[in-house]
C-alpha cells in the first residue's frame, strides 16, 4: 500500500486526513473584538505593555500610531474591569472547500502565569474560566463565516500585567473540534485595567537621615501616592555637611516579588533575595530611571529641589500591586544616593504608592 504520509513528511498527518475528508480543509480562525467608539471603558492600545525598559527616551512619541489587525480593527484593546467583552469569530475557507467539525466553542480565561522558568510546581493558575458553545457539530461551506460572542457580567478582579517572573493574562480562546485530529485553536488577548480613586489621605513624606557628626540631611516629598501621569515634587535640605559630596542621584525602582505566599512578606521591603529563594519566592529589582539632581559639594543650609515626571520614565508603569492572589506584588521606591569623592555611596529608599487615573 502507498503511504501518503511520506509524500509530505512535515504535514503528512494533515494530508492523510484531508484525503479522507477528515481535515479542516484549510480552515482559518480569527478573533475580532468589538471596539465601541467613544466608550470610555474600552480604549485601543498603541503597544503591548511589558516590564522591559525602552532604550529610546522618546518612545511615547513614536507609539501614537495605532496598530491594526488585518480587518482594520485595533490590535489590542484595554477594557475596564467590569466591562463586557464582545466580538466575533471569523472562519475563513479557500474557495470551493468545506470543513467538517464536531462543534465550535469559545472560552474566556483569566490566568496568572508563573511558568517563566524560576517557579517550581504549578506553572499557571486560572482564576476565570468560562466556556460557551458557538456552533453544534456540522460543516462549514462559506468562504467567510462570522459568529458573534459575548461574555457579560464578569468580575475581572486583577489588572493585566507582564512582569519578569509572573504575568496576568486575559484571553479569548476558540476551539474547533475535529474527528480524529486535535482541535483547531486560536487565542486573542485583551488587556484589563482598573481606574482607582485618589487616596483619602495623601500625606507628605518627611525624613531625616545622616551619619553622626558627618552628614545630616532632611528630604521631603509633597505626597506619598501618585497617579501614573503625576509629577514627583520635593526638596532636600542639607543641615550638616562634613564630608565632600561629589554628586547626588535620584532613582525610581520597581520591585516585583513573586511566589506562593507573598502576602506574608508584604510588610518587609528589605527581604533579601537569597532568603526569598529558600521559600520559593523571588524578587526582581529594576531601576526604571536615574537622574543626577546635584553636581558638586553642597554646603550647610543648601536646599536642592526635586522634580521628576512619571510620564518621562521609559517604561510601562503599573499601579502598586499588593499580594495579588497571594502570588505576586509590585512596589515602587524612590532611591536617593549621595556619592562622596572617594566613591562611597550613601543611600535612602522610600516607598511610594502608584495608582491609575485613566485607562491606557
Amino acid at each position: 500500500l502507498l503511504d501518503f504520509s511520506k509524500l509530505v513528511p512535515s504535514i503528512g498527518g494533515e494530508v492523510m486526513a484531508s484525503f479522507f475528508g477528515l481535515g479542516g480543509g484549510g480552515l482559518k480562525v480569527d478573533i475580532i473584538f468589538d471596539a465601541v467608539p467613544n466608550n470610555p471603558n474600552i480604549v485601543p492600545m498603541t503597544h503591548s505593555p511589558s516590564w522591559r525598559l525602552r532604550k529610546n527616551p522618546f518612545w511615547r512619541v513614536g507609539t501614537q500610531i495605532l496598530p491594526t489587525n488585518e480587518y482594520g480593527g485595533p490590535l489590542l484593546l484595554v477594557y475596564h474591569g467590569d466591562q463586557d467583552v464582545a466580538g466575533r469569530v471569523i472562519l475563513s475557507l479557500p474557495p470551493g472547500k468545506k470543513a467538517d467539525h464536531l462543534g465550535i466553542k469559545v472560552q474566556f480565561i483569566g490566568r496568572i502565569d508563573m511558568g517563566h522558568g524560576v517557579h517550581e510546581g504549578r506553572p499557571h493558575y486560572d482564576f476565570i474560566s468560562l466556556s460557551k458553545e458557538l456552533s453544534p457539530p456540522g460543516t462549514v461551506y462559506q468562504s467567510s463565516t462570522e459568529i458573534p460572542f459575548l461574555f457579560k457580567g464578569m468580575d475581572k478582579e486583577h489588572e493585566s500585567y507582564t512582569g519578569r517572573n509572573v504575568s496576568v493574562r486575559y484571553f479569548v480562546k476558540v476551539l474547533v473540534e475535529r474527528k480524529f485530529l486535535p482541535p483547531i485553536t486560536k487565542e486573542a488577548d485583551v488587556w484589563v485595567q482598573h481606574i482607582d480613586t485618589p487616596p483619602a489621605t495623601n500625606e507628605a513624606i518627611k525624613m531625616e537621615v545622616g551619619i553622626e557628626d558627618c552628614l545630616h540631611i532632611e528630604f521631603e516629598y509633597q505626597q506619598k501616592a501618585y497617579h501614573l501621569q503625576d509629577v514627583i515634587l520635593g526638596k532636600i535640605h542639607f543641615l550638616l555637611v562634613r564630608i565632600k559630596i561629589k554628586h547626588m542621584e535620584l532613582a525610581v525602582i520597581r520591585r516585583e516579588t513573586s511566589g506562593e505566599g507573598v502576602a506574608a512578606l508584604a510588610g518587609h521591603p528589605s527581604h533579601q533575595q537569597h532568603q526569598s529563594q529558600s521559600q520559593n519566592i523571588f524578587t526582581e529589582t529594576q531601576t526604571l530611571v536615574k537622574y543626577e539632581i546635584m553636581d558638586g559639594a553642597p554646603v550647610k543650609g543648601e536646599v536642592i529641589p526635586v522634580r521628576l515626571s512619571l510620564e518621562g520614565i521609559p517604561a510601562d508603569l503599573t499601579p502598586t500591586y499588593t499580594a495579588i492572589n497571594n502570588r505576586f506584588s509590585v512596589r515602587y521606591f524612590l532611591n536617593l544616593v549621595l556619592v562622596d569623592e572617594e566613591d562611597r555611596r550613601y543611600f535612602k529608599q522610600q516607598e511610594i504608592v502608584l495608582w491609575r487615573r485613566v485607562l491606557g
